[in-house]
């Protein structure tokens, strides 16, 4: 028997070559997996390297999601009561939000509206890796304007890049090394010929928001998750604030049920459940103080001030890779990037319990003398 249909056809051949050869973007790995590789209780892996919220849903939108009676019924797609609940919450009017399965999607809307094949999209390494990967799903030319040594934006050179660009994702605070953009680097962006995306997805642990711009910049798009500060990320539940036309185009492209109804169901309790989630935020600020002074305190640790639940740490004398890879052995995950020229001496650490820190700790200790070997 052969893989290949009688005549010889094959269908590889339709492919589109570019995304043949393109790389996939290079997730992380979930805690069964990691669990069974190490040989160890999926409970015994300290996951730092998502940035999930440690806490889980709200305990409202796990009793929502548990009394809904409706999942056998497809979901609205206007997303009507969705957008209507977000829009008060956020002070804005239901026609600049669309919602997505995780703000990824709503990425992704974005640039099939606005990129034909060839059209550049300017992202600013290091960053979010969903940015350029996505743009290449669509056919866009990344154009890659790297940040400053400090990671603050290159506005002369994001100008230069601008006259052959119609996008631009900028993430505040940034992930990886979690800084925000400044009012200053926000006004120079939205002076050019481009549709600017602020990807908020770590912004209510950072207290700072353009959202309130939305209605009076016509190319201001914001992005946020529910993801982080309400840990829903399994549940993939993202939006986008845009410019109310924009938003007419992307409702008309969407998948008509791509908001799914527990999707739904706990986003909208956990907007009902908003004081108890932010009491948690503000718990996770103060662990990320405690992470940084004990991290500070790591002979062979730089770690980076932050804005969001994560810190960048650069690791003294070069590659990070032995510092994460003994992590791993100890069950401790943390972000690590080898393929990046600007991290790859660098670890991303997440926020998580206090009882994580500690494990964290205990394993960085107990490597600290190994790393020579």
């Amino acid at each position: 028997m052969t893989d290949t249909p009688p005549g010889g056809f094959d269908v590889t051949r339709l492919l589109r070559p570019d995304l043949q050869a393109m790389p996939g973007y290079v997730a992380i790995e979930p805690i069964d997996e990691l669990a069974r590789r190490l040989a160890i209780a999926p409970e015994q892996v300290v996951k730092l390297d998502g940035n999930e919220n440690p806490y889980g849903p709200s305990p409202k939108a796990l009793e929502a999601l548990a009394a809904c009676r409706h999942y056998h019924i497809y979901p609205d797609p206007l997303q009507r009561e969705a957008r209507a609940a977000l829009g008060a919450y956020l002070g804005v009017g239901a026609e600049h939000i669309i919602l997505g399965t995780g703000s990824d999607e709503v990425m992704d809307m974005i640039l099939r509206a606005f990129v034909r094949p060839g059209d550049g999209v300017i992202n600013c390494p290091p960053t979010f890796g969903m940015y350029p990967f996505l743009t290449r799903v669509v056919g866009g030319r990344v154009l890659d304007v790297p940040r400053r040594d400090d990671f603050s934006l290159d506005l002369p050179a994001i100008k230069a890049a601008a006259q052959q660009a119609k996008v631009i994702f900028i993430a505040s605070p940034n992930n990886p090394s979690g800084n925000v953009l400044s009012r200053r680097e926000l006004d120079a962006l939205l002076a050019l010929e481009l549709a600017v995306v602020i990807d908020e997805a770590y912004v209510e642990f950072a207290g700072e928001s353009v959202v309130g711009l939305v209605p009076s910049r016509e190319n201001l798009f914001v992005l946020r998750t529910f993801s982080k500060w309400a840990g829903l990320a399994g549940l993939r539940v993202g939006y986008g604030i845009l410019p109310a036309a924009v938003t007419d185009t992307l409702m008309k492209i969407k998948q008509p049920y791509n908001l799914n109804v527990a999707a739904q169901v706990a986003m909208l309790a956990s907007l009902a459940d908003a004081d108890l989630l932010g009491e948690r935020v503000r718990a996770l600020l103060a662990e990320r103080e405690s992470l940084f002074a004990a991290l500070a305190a790591v002979p062979y640790l730089t770690p980076r001030p932050s804005q969001a639940n994560f810190i960048l740490c650069r690791v003294k004398g070069g590659d990070a890779g032995p510092v994460w890879r003994r992590l791993r052995e100890r069950g401790v995950m943390v972000r690590y990037y080898p393929d990046s020229p600007l991290l790859k001496d660098c670890i991303r650490i997440s926020v998580g319990l206090p009882e994580h820190t500690e494990a964290l700790f205990g394993a960085l200790k107990e490597i600290g003398g190994t790393l020579g070997n």
